[in-house]
């Protein structure tokens, strides 16, 4: 088989405040992110977006200690995989790729190049894809195989998503029902399932199998669970005047409330790591949000970080991975993007010269709402948790 490489996928954060900016930055360059009808101005408001927002988003990363732990974790979730691997008598090299920040996607293919690497497997830690996040790093990795002829004779095979792997479930299950023991009336008590939410568009225009994934998910770690309690699906994040995938979580909170739930377990489904969106903006935004709502006992399960079955689930994955027909990163990323720009990309009013002057001032009028809105911090940066 050769020398054996994994490549972990996730998105990044800044290791500390000075590196907020920059972060931002690199964020808000992705279209994946923000949408603009004119592609150069892309990196400009993004440099606008990142100047104006830093301070803000710095203080968010104060009140989790100064900085994201993703990296931290990730490596170590990378370590207990390799040895994990090792002891099922799979010696494997593990790689961390970040999106958006150290150590980026383009330093750990430099790595695993100088390595010889031979056979590689790509393993995004997003369970659930969605051509925002799993679909923008294997966008990123197909163009640098192209670019790259020595990355072009490695064997690779990409894992595009593992939602319903078991031991991914059932590490999620052990995680829940760790949480609900420690309550007095665990039968009483709500599960509340957040996920990082994503355009309707994406889904209904493009064939985002993201929402799909979600709600399969959430079924079945529920039916693993084994237990009565009721339970909600909702989504972290809006951006702007688009919609996205509901129920909103902060209505979905200020709604049991007023139902009269008094115990909510928060299950934090589509993230494997504790980052800013874990930290600060369930364990601090929303448990506030919470009590006002009177729900006055909010907990909240830890992310799988490093728990045995979730790295055993990992290495399960790279065996199977390696042991199956290659899949191509050309086969994941064919989902043909037809959604709607921030703002609108097409004005489908005819051709006229008329219609194509006042199509280009509404597109026009959208952009300066978009570049407004952003600059005064409303909704965009939930995207990601930077608030």
């Amino acid at each position: 088989m050769g020398r054996v490489g994994v490549l972990l996928l996730n998105l990044g954060g800044p290791d500390k405040l000075d590196d907020v900016g920059p972060f931002l930055y690199n964020l808000f360059s992705d279209p994946e992110i923000i949408r603009l009808p004119f592609p150069w101005l892309q990196k400009p408001l993004a440099w606008l977006i990142a100047s104006r927002r830093v301070k803000k988003s710095q203080e968010n990363y104060k009140q989790i200690g100064g900085g994201s732990p993703l990296r931290r974790i990730t490596e170590a979730q990378g370590e207990a995989l390799k040895e994990q691997l090792g002891s099922l008598g799979q010696e494997a090299n593990i790689y961390v790729g970040m999106r958006y920040w150290h150590p980026y996607t383009e330093e750990a293919i430099a790595k695993i190049t100088q390595d010889k690497i031979e056979r590689l497997v790509i393993l995004p830690l997003y369970p659930q894809f969605s051509i925002s996040t799993s679909g923008s790093s294997f966008r990123l990795l197909e163009k640098l195989w192209k670019q790259d002829s020595k990355l072009q004779s490695i064997d690779y095979t990409v894992i595009p998503s593992w939602h319903k792997q078991q031991g991914y479930v059932q590490a999620m299950t052990d995680l829940i029902a760790q949480e609900l023991g420690q309550l007095p009336n665990s039968d009483e008590a709500h599960i509340f399932f957040s996920a990082h939410g994503v355009p309707k568009s994406y889904v209904e225009e493009a064939g985002d199998p993201y929402e799909q994934e979600i709600e399969e998910c959430t079924r079945l770690i529920m039916q693993n669970l084994n237990r009565q309690n009721y339970y909600t699906l909702a989504y972290q994040s809006r951006v702007g005047p688009v919609e996205w995938l509901q129920p909103y979580t902060e209505d979905a909170i200020k709604e049991l409330g007023s139902k009269g739930v008094k115990d909510l377990v928060v299950v934090p489904i589509s993230f494997v790591s504790e980052h800013i969106e874990t930290l600060q903006e369930i364990d601090i935004e929303y448990r506030e949000l919470a009590e006002e709502s009177g729900i006055h006992n909010f907990r909240r399960v830890p992310a799988p970080n490093t728990h045995p079955v979730f790295i055993k689930a990992l290495a399960d994955l790279v065996l199977d991975a390696l042991q199956s027909p290659s899949l191509k990163l050309s086969q994941v990323t064919q989902i043909k993007k037809k959604v709607k720009m921030y703002p609108p990309e097409s004005w489908e009013w005819g051709m006229t010269t008329s219609a194509e002057v006042w199509n280009g001032r509404i597109a026009m009028l959208g952009f300066i709402a978009l570049v407004i809105e952003l600059m005064t911090g409303r909704g965009l940066l939930h995207m990601v948790g930077l608030l």
